[in-house]
């Protein structure tokens, strides 16, 4: 089947008063020891983030956005692929696929959109116009849910090349952060008829022993960053990478669970002063939080790193050209000549002056400035 299909959300409203029922009845464990996030989410936070779930967010406003972006399905590979389709309105646009990660989702670009695929209704010049295709991960918000092994990075590279070529796109390219990384240096290495380029706001690479021999301050920057990650903020991809159905049952079956989850990384990946509010707003959050419970997709989405964990250091080398655009705030560091190693026509790189790991969701023009700079030269 190639059929592409109107795709309207409509949650119903016994699904909204079972959230708020199941927020009511929470079990709540005590207070941490500490007066910080250092052992994660703190309690105080989770309820105030949950009590303004239950009686002050407005799911409804979130639903009416994506609903009117245009929403569509598709089968590829015997999975419905859900994704938001904005062609532009002008005839010289780029059609250009973006990629979100975990644990976000296609709300991280409901800023962006409208800027990259009508820049002049946003004062900005026709000739950076974008036609926007932003797909759900296979198991991520409304996309199919694989029910056997094999759904990786590689197999959602060329599902991406797939639907550029259902869309009619002859000529595209691609963008990603996080997992959208990942998945669109894949596709820049498989290099699919029609991508003619490629852009990431995460840098990856293969360091070897000897680059972190370099006694330079970008190498030990890099380093460090590794470390921290390393020592306390990677139990969750230790966690998905090897028990994803284990953690599963909790995201699919608690609110609190699976905002406490989400919450801590808009705390610890986003470039804020203390609080993940500083970053984004409460709704924005809750807005991508409630994609995930309305979905059911906790462990479906959590699949991706027990399925994909290590794929960069198999993937092929990056021949056509690709840019670069690195965040303050990003989780880990990557300089350039270790990039280059993977990405071996490097066009564009430059580091934004604010942002952090979602720079998309909490830079938009930041962000839009950057894809329009990097795929200028790629036109």
């Amino acid at each position: 089947m190639t059929e592409i299909r109107p795709f309207r959300l409509a949650i119903p409203e016994a699904q909204i008063d079972d959230l708020k029922r199941r927020i009511a009845m929470t079990r709540w464990p005590e207070k941490e020891p500490v007066d910080d996030w250092s052992q994660g989410t703190p309690l105080g936070a989770l309820q105030r983030l949950l009590a303004y779930w239950a009686d002050g967010y407005d799911w409804r406003r979130c639903e009416a956005r994506l609903n009117g972006f245009g929403q569509y399905l598709t089968e590829i590979d015997g999975l419905d692929i859900h994704f938001i389709h904005v062609p532009s309105p002008h005839p010289q646009a780029v059609p250009l696929i973006l990629t979100h990660g975990w644990p976000g989702s296609v709300v991280e670009f409901m800023e962006a959109i409208g800027p990259l695929s009508d820049p002049v209704a946003h004062g900005g010049r026709a000739e950076d116009a974008f036609h926007v295709v932003v797909p759900s991960l296979p198991g991520y918000g409304f996309s199919g849910k694989p029910t056997a092994a094999g759904w990786n990075v590689d197999r959602i590279g060329r599902a991406w090349a797939e639907l550029m070529r259902r869309l009619g796109y002859e000529r595209w390219l691609a963008q990603g952060g996080d997992w959208g990384a990942i998945v669109t240096t894949v596709m820049g290495g498989q290099a699919p008829l029609g991508l003619a380029g490629i852009h990431t706001n995460m840098p990856v690479a293969r360091p070897t022993r000897e680059d972190y021999a370099d006694p330079s301050a970008e190498v030990a920057e890099a380093r460090a960053a590794g470390e921290k990650y390393k020592q306390f903020d990677s139990g969750y991809s230790a966690i998905q990478s090897t028990r994803p159905q284990t953690i599963g049952y909790g995201l699919v079956d608690s609110p609190a669970a699976l905002a406490g989850w989400i919450y801590e990384k808009m705390w610890s990946w986003t470039d804020n002063q203390g609080e993940p509010e500083d970053a984004l707003s409460m709704d924005a959050i809750l807005d991508n939080i409630s994609l995930y419970w309305f979905s059911a997709s906790g462990a479906s989405a959590a699949r991706l790193y027990w399925e994909s964990f290590g794929a960069i250091a198999k993937s092929d080398p990056v021949e056509i050209p690709a840019a670069v655009s690195t965040f303050p705030r990003e989780i880990t560091k990557a300089p350039r000549k270790w990039a280059e190693r993977l990405l071996r026509n490097i066009v564009y790189w430059n580091a934004a002056e604010r942002g952090g790991h979602f720079a998309a969701w909490e830079e938009p023009a930041l962000f839009v400035e950057e894809v329009r700079k990097a795929f200028a030269l790629m036109r």
